[in-house]
């Protein structure tokens, strides 16, 4: 081919690609920046409302309080005008039964998905998987019917037969529920994580007469501890965000207790109903939903940084 047959490059063209290339540059930059002020809103509105509530609570009051009775008098000379806002038996009941569904979730878990990746056939995950798949899709709050009329009374009845006192609405029936709601996302995640650990990590162990229980517990596993890890975490900070099952399997009680089978209740549960019907947003009353929010904040926020530090430790070990 001659040089005057050959192909002109076109300048045109690669300035348009150039500009094709900024403009999605400046849009992905612009998704983020939407992502970052929103969450900036979010904790700045949550914090302006606390430190208004704080001027009416002591922080140390709120933070370390052992009961919590919002219900403020409408009247200076009505009992209970000053109210309780310690929020101690929030958190104890919120990580009650958040341990409550994650020591039911975990281990169902990821023993299907390590099932599912290691040992099923392809006839069998496509059965197993759509159907796990499917209690994802199911609405929280026919979990909680499910809790309320199956899971609670069955409690009470065994309770009643070992001779052991059970509340009407127990954390244990709330976990139990919230538990089994939990197992398809870890499930999900933890077969995703497994599925993508290297076969030749597999092939490795294989080669070197090891038996496929002591290749999944030896190399897979710590290879996909990563990612299963954060599956845990994400679970975790499902379970302490849920709110339909508790108030319809645990109940409303503030209690201090780490009795699974007493009545207690989350976080959550006393944000929506202190933030039901008409509020005045200058009582402590409605602002201490504001101070419960961003505690709830606080406290996933920690659950992400643990999430990331245990992680980073475990890649840097395996990779």
């Amino acid at each position: 081919m001659s040089i005057a047959e050959q192909p002109v490059f076109d300048v045109t063209s690669r300035r348009g690609s150039r500009l094709g290339g900024q403009a999605i540059r400046i849009l992905q930059i612009a998704c983020s920046l939407v992502a970052v002020l929103t969450t900036v809103g979010i904790v700045l509105s949550l914090a302006f409302e606390a430190l208004r509530f704080y001027e009416k609570v002591p922080v140390q009051d709120f933070l370390f309080g052992l009961e919590w009775s919002p219900q403020t008098a409408i009247r200076s000379d009505q009992v209970g005008a000053e109210g309780s806002f310690g929020a101690i038996p929030l958190i104890t009941g919120t990580l009650l039964i958040s341990a409550i569904a994650m020591a039911v979730a975990t281990p169902l878990g990821l023993a299907s998905a390590i099932y599912l990746a290691e040992y099923a056939g392809s006839r069998a995950r496509g059965l197993i998987k759509p159907a796990l798949e499917i209690l994802a899709g199911i609405p929280t709050v026919v979990y909680g019917f499910f809790a309320a009329l199956v899971i609670a009374p069955s409690i009470r009845m065994t309770g009643t037969e070992l001779g052991l006192e059970v509340a009407s609405e127990s954390a244990l029936a709330a976990g139990l529920a919230m538990g089994i709601m939990i197992v398809p996302l870890i499930s999900s995640l933890s077969d995703d994580v497994i599925n993508a650990v290297p076969q030749a990590l597999r092939d490795a162990s294989y080669g070197l007469g090891a038996t496929s229980s002591e290749t999944i517990r030896k190399v897979v596993l710590p290879a996909a501890i990563p990612g299963i890890a954060a599956s845990l975490m994400l679970a975790t900070s499902r379970a302490i965000g849920e709110t339909m099952i508790v108030v319809m399997a645990a109940g409303l009680s503030a209690n201090l207790t780490a009795n699974p089978l007493a009545a207690v209740t989350t976080i959550t549960v006393q944000i929506v109903s202190l933030l039901t019907g008409d509020q005045e947003f200058d009582s402590a009353k409605t602002l201490s939903a504001f101070a419960l929010g961003l505690l709830l904040f606080m406290l996933t926020l920690l659950l992400n940084v643990a999430a990331l530090r245990i992680v980073k430790h475990f890649r840097e070990q395996y990779d």
